[in-house]
Order: C-alpha cells, then structure tokens, then sequence
C-alpha cells in the first residue's frame, strides 16, 4: 500500500489512488460569519481499502463525505477521482459521475416503499439506461451476492431493518461503483442486525470493493482497516487499523 500524503502539502499525484483531495476547503456563510467546514484536507484513498472516517460534530466529516461522493464542490482545492478532476465539473456531470462510480448506502435507507426489492435494486441501472432485461438480471445477482436471493418480490416493509439495509446495499452496488459509501450505516439498526451488516461490509471489502465508512462509533470505525480522524475541519490523524485476520466462514453473507 503506498503512503497516505496527510501533511497538507503540495506534490505530485498519487499515480495508484483511486480517490485524492488536495489542500481541500469548503467554506459557508452563517449570517456575518465564515465557517471552514474543510480547511486544507490533504489525503489518498487506493482501489480496494477500507476507510472510516470519524470526528465529533462539526468536524467536517459530512461535508468530506459529500465532497467524496460528488453532491458537493469544494471552495478550493482539488478532488481526483480516477484521475478525472471532478472538483471542476458541472452539476450534470457530477450527477454522472455519481451514477457511473459511486454506490451510496445511507443510514434511513432510502428505499421505495411501493415496490419490491428487485425494482428498488435496479434504479440506478433505470437512470443509467439499461435495458429492462439486463437490469432484472444484474439486480437479482446482486440481491442474491447480499443474502436476499429469496426476497426478491417482498417489500421493503416486508422486511426487517437488517434485510432492508441489504436491499440499499445492493442498490449501491448494481452498476459496480468504483467507490462505496456507507454513512452511518448501522445507525438505524440494532446491536445484532448492525454487527451484520458490519459482517456484510467486511466480505464485500474481501471481494475487493473500495469502501468508505462514516461513523461516530469508534467500535464502528475500527472494523475498517484504516481511519481517518478530522476536527473543526481539518484531518487530525491517520492510522491504520490492527485486525485479526478472519476466515472465509467467519464472514457473513447470508441472513
């Protein structure tokens, strides 16, 4: 794994980052005042890690979080992903880029109720302009690769709130995102039903999906293999996480 640039400064691109910010800000007006909710971010995310991202309220994490999955521009500084410079693009292309690379997994789920798990599954790939044939198949395997190959017509409040997190999971997954983001995803669920999908995270980790995790929960966080710590705006540390090594039967997939 290649260094983390995390002092802020200027240098070259990081030629195997999937992800990298650069001196990033963001700044908002509150009345007279100028909050930093970013001031000078400065780090690298490789294809295949794991990465939490914690801090008290107000630490910028969020407005991290929507600079990563492009629902927001920074003030100044630079976002590289996959080499494109998004930081420059237009709304239309963000919404592009979002569609195309990033899968989100939100704490509320944000499912449609009125419809099954393989339409709510398949939305993204509406949007995208699959055709209906591939877009049922894909949907279904990747309901399937998330335990739910036998709720595929149920609805989501035929579902339990662990079952539903999987549907949004799934759904941030069918069109293969090079980055997945999980905000608080265990934040609506009980102690059990989070520490499955905590299990779900890890096996798709192992199969090789780049996740980024917010969280407030430092038992959350370390199931990452990396955290990253912010305050008032600005990244305080950067570690990496000692995990046990788990085997394949210790990681579940299934209900």
């Amino acid at each position: 794994m290649a260094a983390h640039n995390t002092n802020g400064t200027t240098g070259d691109r990081d030629e195997r980052a999937l992800l990298e910010v650069e001196n990033l800000t963001k700044q908002y007006m509150m009345g007279s005042e100028e909050v930093w909710a970013l001031d000078g971010v400065t780090l690298s995310v490789e294809e295949g890690e794991y990465v939490a991202v914690m801090g008290p309220s107000g630490s910028g994490k969020s407005t991290l979080m929507n600079m990563f999955g492009c629902l927001d521009t920074p003030t100044s500084g630079t976002y590289h992903l996959r080499g494109q410079d998004v930081s420059t693009f237009s709304d239309n292309e963000l919404a592009e880029i979002r569609n195309r690379e990033i899968g989100f997994v939100f704490q509320t789920f944000n499912l449609l109720p009125r419809v099954n798990c393989l339409r709510n599954a398949e939305l993204p790939l509406i949007y995208a302009g699959v055709s209906r044939a591939e877009r049922r198949e894909r949907a279904a395997e990747v309901l399937r690769s998330v335990g739910l190959g036998d709720r595929l017509d149920h609805r989501p409040n035929e579902l339990s709130g662990g079952q539903r997190q999987r549907v949004a999971t799934a759904r941030a997954l069918v069109n293969r995102p090079a980055l997945l983001l999980a905000d608080e995803p265990t934040g609506n669920l009980d102690t059990e039903t989070g520490n499955e999908i905590m299990q779900l995270l890890e096996a798709l980790h192992r199969r090789g999906n780049t996740i980024l995790l917010v969280t407030h929960e430092e038992e959350i966080a370390r199931h990452a293999r990396r955290i990253i710590r912010l305050r008032d705006g600005r990244l305080e540390r950067d570690e990496t996480v000692d995990r046990p090594v788990l085997a394949d039967e210790d990681i579940a997939m299934t209900n």
